[in-house]
């Protein structure tokens, strides 16, 4: 009984200074080996990104035309190309939000994949 508590001892220590990998971190290098470039450019990542970009700028629509503040109604009816220009903000705010959110979850896989290969190179 005092070995088996002994050897349990000794892996638990071996995983904390990175001599030994659990299989998820091992499943996780090789998928990021083989999948590391094909995903920083990927058009799948900027689509999967989209949606938060969409309901963020949905949101600013309800609100700007609900018509709650009454002043920034009669502002927005004065000029008629405000829509237009709401419009192409909007565009560009999904489009931002998409490429940003893409290329973080991309140098987090990044940043975790450089964590334990020199967590491998440490030993």
């Amino acid at each position: 009984m005092q070995d088996l508590l002994h050897l349990q001892n000794c892996l638990f220590f071996m995983y904390l200074w990175g001599v030994m990998y659990t299989k998820e971190e091992e499943a996780f290098i090789k998928y990021w080996e083989a999948n590391r470039l094909k995903k920083k450019r990927s058009l799948k990542n900027f689509l999967i990104s989209t949606p938060l970009g969409i309901l963020l700028v949905i949101s600013i629509f309800i609100n700007f035309f609900s018509g709650w503040y009454k002043k920034a109604a009669m502002e927005a009816n004065a000029d008629p190309s405000l829509f237009l220009i709401l419009l192409i903000a909007g565009i560009i705010i999904v489009a931002f939000i998409a490429v940003f959110s893409s290329y973080h979850k991309w140098d987090i896989n990044e940043n975790y994949y450089k964590s334990l290969l020199a967590r491998k190179n440490k030993k």
